[in-house]
Parts: C-alpha cells; sequence; structure tokens
C-alpha cells in the first residue's frame, strides 16, 4: 500500500517551509567557497617538485631524542626546508627539569643536508645551539642517519592519520589543527606507555 502524498505542489519558486531562509541552500558559503576550483588555495600550499608539481603541503618537525614532537609545522610543498629552521627552532616551547629555569632551546640539533649552511650554522650557534648539520661533500650521511631515523619514525607515526598523509582541507587552519593533533596523540601515546 502506497501512503498518500502530503500535500499538492505548490507553484514553481515558493520557499519551502523547512528553510530558515526563503531561498536557502544546503551549502553555506563559508572561506573555503573562494578557493579555486580543483585543490586548496591557500599560501602553505604550493607546486610539489616530487610530485609531477602536484599542489602539496610539507610537514616540519623537530623532536626529542625519544621522537616526542616539540615543534610541528605546515608550509607549501615548494618551500625550503632551510627557511623553515630559525622559525621551528625559535618555536620550542620551554622544557621544565627537575632543577633550574626552564630550558627553551636544545643543547644539538641534529639536522640532514637540506639545512646545511654557514648561515643557519651562525643562527644556531648564536642561540648557543650546537649544529649537527652533515655537510654536502665533506661530512657523511651516514653518521647522521643514527639520530635522523627518530625523527623520519616520527613523521610515519605522524602520517598514519590519513588527513596528514593526503591533505583534504582547503583551509590552512583547519590542516594545521590536525598536524598539531596528530603531535598531540604521539605525546599522548609516550605519555600512556602503550604506544608501539
Amino acid at each position: 500500500m502506497v501512503g498518500a502524498a502530503s500535500g499538492p505542489a505548490g507553484p514553481p519558486g515558493c520557499s519551502r517551509s523547512d528553510r530558515l531562509e526563503s531561498r536557502q541552500h544546503r551549502q553555506f558559503d563559508g572561506p573555503s567557497q573562494g578557493a579555486e576550483k580543483g585543490g586548496p588555495s591557500t599560501e602553505a600550499v604550493g607546486p610539489n617538485p616530487t610530485d609531477r608539481g602536484k599542489p602539496g603541503t610539507k610537514h616540519h618537525l623537530i623532536t626529542d631524542r625519544q621522537g616526542i614532537p616539540l615543534v610541528s609545522l605546515q608550509t607549501a610543498a615548494n618551500v625550503n626546508e632551510g627557511t623553515v629552521l630559525l622559525d621551528a627552532v625559535d618555536a620550542i616551547p620551554p622544557i621544565k627539569h627537575p632543577r633550574g629555569r626552564p630550558r627553551r632551546r636544545p643543547a644539538k640539533l641534529h639536522a640532514d643536508k637540506a639545512y646545511a649552511g654557514r648561515a643557519r650554522r651562525d643562527a644556531l650557534r648564536r642561540r648557543h645551539i650546537t649544529p649537527r648539520v652533515a655537510r654536502p661533500g665533506i661530512e657523511s650521511k651516514t653518521k647522521l642517519g643514527r639520530h635522523r631515523w627518530v625523527v623520519e619514525r616520527a613523521f610515519a607515526w605522524l602520517h598514519r592519520n590519513r588527513r596528514l598523509l593526503v591533505r583534504y582541507e582547503r583551509r590552512d587552519d583547519l590542516h594545521a589543527a590536525f598536524l598539531h593533533l596528530g603531535s598531540a596523540l604521539i605525546c599522548w601515546s609516550f605519555c600512556s606507555d602503550d604506544f608501539c
């Protein structure tokens, strides 16, 4: 048995009673509506040089020696990593110790060859940080691998989250929120002692 219609159809162009306003659409005009078709149009998105120029975002991490994230930043995929180094170091929050005042910066910093450069080394030394950056053509990258795997493992933990491995958000603040949330989940897993 088929139920009867609730009422006759009204004339075309009439507003429906179940809408908050007349002629209201299901999609709201928000900040993301102004983005270009085909992908995000934000400052933290740029052509990825390793993926045929597709728009992408690059994540930057500073961790402690266990792999706990201290700073997580995002930039466009075509931004040189070395330009973000000092911003990331300056963003490290104070770390409390049992005695004395909280330490603001680490004693030394291990980084790969992308962060090499005399100006960056001098800037780290002015901040009382010993740079451990492999210099191209002078130092072997095999020694640095003993320390770099900690950061690579943290990236693997971070990119377990699908929203960070593939960017779906058009707005930078939403993607940054997911990046900080992923870092917080890594920290929480270390605190709960059930991290694999």
